[in-house]
């Protein structure tokens, strides 16, 4: 029996999606070209249907994380950027949703640690003196 805040039985090997699309995601950011969904398959192991695969990959590419192209009669999928670009892109996507981006800033900015800072500020005189 199981339990109803617990959708999966003790001992199940499934993996929650946000844990599949990371894990999908690392293995497109290890390649050194793009993949097939069978290829992806493959890399993650698991026992994990094809279809689930071709799930979480059409999912990330409706979200813009992944390109894709024709490859016979599947797609072949790869990231749009490296790991650095895409949590920077999430960054910017929950900036986004808020609607008082400069107090959500301010309180960024203000949680850094010191090094954290240090390396934002000489970014920002960098970005500053080639603009």
């Amino acid at each position: 029996m199981t339990n109803d805040h617990d959708p999966q039985p003790p001992g199940s090997s499934r993996r929650a999606a946000g844990e599949l699309a990371a894990a999908t995601l690392a293995v497109l950011q290890a390649a050194d070209r793009s993949l097939t969904p069978g290829e992806v398959l493959d890399r993650l192991g698991g026992g994990l249907a094809y279809t689930t695969v071709v799930t979480i990959l059409s999912r990330l590419h409706a979200k813009g994380v992944l390109t894709r192209l024709r490859s016979g009669r599947a797609y072949s999928y790869a990231p749009v950027t490296d790991e650095p670009g895409l949590a920077a892109r999430r960054m910017r996507g929950v900036l986004d949703a808020e609607s008082d981006r400069e107090a959500v800033l301010a309180r960024f900015v203000s949680e850094l640690s010191a090094a954290d800072e240090h390396a934002l500020r000489r970014m920002l005189g960098e970005h500053d003196s080639t603009g």
